[in-house]
């Protein structure tokens, strides 16, 4: 039996859709535990890409189950496209996606209200995808949010999208000066999401307890990164949930005991997209050469994303929060042609040197990266299938990672199929 959380490790966009792919075939379900449709996992089959946004990207292995847990914030409509989207591609839903009864629901009136109070936050905004997570996270907190279960209780549903109307028009009409919303066109639309989706949706806490009972390989899977972390991440500028190892446990409704090894997906340089601090990231022309280079921009949005040097304090941080096993190193290939690498080993701040990530904002603004130099290896290596067969430049780049974070290397990957993956190591047996 082998159960395994799989983590980015910086501020999302690691390539964890295709990690998680590679691993799924070794695994009988797949589960996500948090986010919602603002994540973008992109996966490359052969020469066909597939983009996901909710439904795991185990999906596409023939014989497995998927589970959206209670933690993912769930946009039915969103739900239902990308599951047509798939069908289209030729995947096959046949008692194979189950849905979690408590997950909440992410309504119209969320990525209304997000787009709104974004916005209004002027040069304070937080750059959010506008898909309404924020909000309906807020909701569920709040304790008037609206879950799967509600929705197929046609009763339940409606007086709680009265009670949430209520409130949500008062805002939108008498403090934005906006337009309400009609209960009626919501009524409609999500009821015959629920009849669409009603057979998927169940308690998939025992489902997946009664899973690892039964000794099965379970792949939990993590969306966004450990720096976009509402409690770990660069606050104010996080998402809205807890994209961290120990959020599988809440998020799916299993024990930490549960967990036998955590895997952290970090690229070979790093991006981000949105706003917030970002201490080693590139020169606007060095930028635009790396982002081409790697086709650095969202699965989601489409937004580009901001690219630097590989910054160990933020993954020193994110190994020790996550309580990592292991990591998965991506996108190595696109540094092939750099004559010298830089890898930032800590941050300079008034006269001092800092290793571990600070937690207060106006530090990490302040803060100047401090940077070791290494040389390229010049060399393609999108076609490298074995680890002893990467440029010597390549290997030393790696194990330097590896001593600065403390952490073993299980995965390289050196291009977006999936043939283009070393394994030094298998995580799930």
């Amino acid at each position: 039996m082998s159960n395994l959380v799989v983590v980015g490790t910086q501020w999302g966009d690691e390539g964890k859709g295709k990690i998680i792919d590679i691993l799924a075939e070794g695994a009988d379900i797949i589960a996500r535990f948090q986010g919602g449709a603002n994540a973008g996992h992109t996966v490359v089959v052969g020469e066909e890409e597939f983009i996901f946004h909710l439904i795991p990207s185990g999906i596409l292995r023939a014989g497995k189950q998927c589970v959206i847990g209670n933690g993912v914030v769930i946009d039915l409509k969103d739900l239902v496209e990308e599951m047509d989207y798939l069908k289209g591609k030729g995947v096959k839903f046949d008692k194979n996606l189950f849905v979690s009864e408590n997950a909440h629901l992410t309504m119209p009136y969320h990525k209304i209200l997000d787009q709104i109070i974004d916005k209004r936050r002027g040069k304070g905004r937080l750059g959010t995808t506008g898909r309404g997570i924020g909000t309906t996270y807020s909701d569920k907190t709040a304790r008037v949010g609206i879950r799967m279960i509600d929705l197929l209780n046609k009763e339940t549903f409606q007086h709680k999208l009265e009670i949430n109307l209520e409130e949500k028009n008062y805002l939108l009409e008498k403090f934005y000066n906006r337009d309400g919303i009609s209960k009626e066109g919501i009524l409609e639309e999500y009821l015959s999401y629920g009849e669409k989706i009603k057979d998927c949706v169940t308690n998939t806490s025992r489902l997946l307890n009664q899973a690892i009972d039964e000794g099965k390989n379970v792949l939990f899977e993590g969306a966004q990164g450990t720096l976009l972390d509402i409690d770990f991440g660069t606050y104010p500028y996080v998402t809205a949930s807890n994209p961290i190892a120990g959020a599988a446990c809440t998020g799916l409704g299993i024990g930490p005991t549960k967990i036998e090894a955590v895997l952290g997906v970090t690229k070979a340089y790093t991006t981000r997209v949105g706003e917030g601090p970002f201490p080693t990231q590139f020169s606007p022309e060095f930028e635009e050469e790396i982002r081409l280079h790697g086709k650095e921009y969202g699965a989601t949005t489409g937004r580009p994303r901001r690219c630097g040097w590989f910054d160990a304090v933020i993954v020193r941080h994110a190994v020790r929060v996550n309580g990592l096993s292991s990591l998965a190193i991506t996108k190595l290939d696109v540094l092939d042609d750099l004559e010298k690498i830089k890898i930032c080993v800590g941050y300079k701040h008034q006269g001092g040197i800092l290793e571990d990530f600070p937690a207060l904002l106006q530090v990490v603004q302040q803060c100047e990266p401090v940077y070791e130099e290494v040389e390229g290896w010049k060399e393609d290596i999108s076609r490298v299938k074995d680890y002893q067969q990467l440029p010597q430049k390549a290997k030393r780049y790696l194990e330097r990672l590896s001593e600065l974070l403390n952490t073993e290397i299980s995965l390289i990957s050196v291009g977006p199929k999936r043939d283009q993956t070393i394994t030094l190591k298998d995580l799930i047996v």
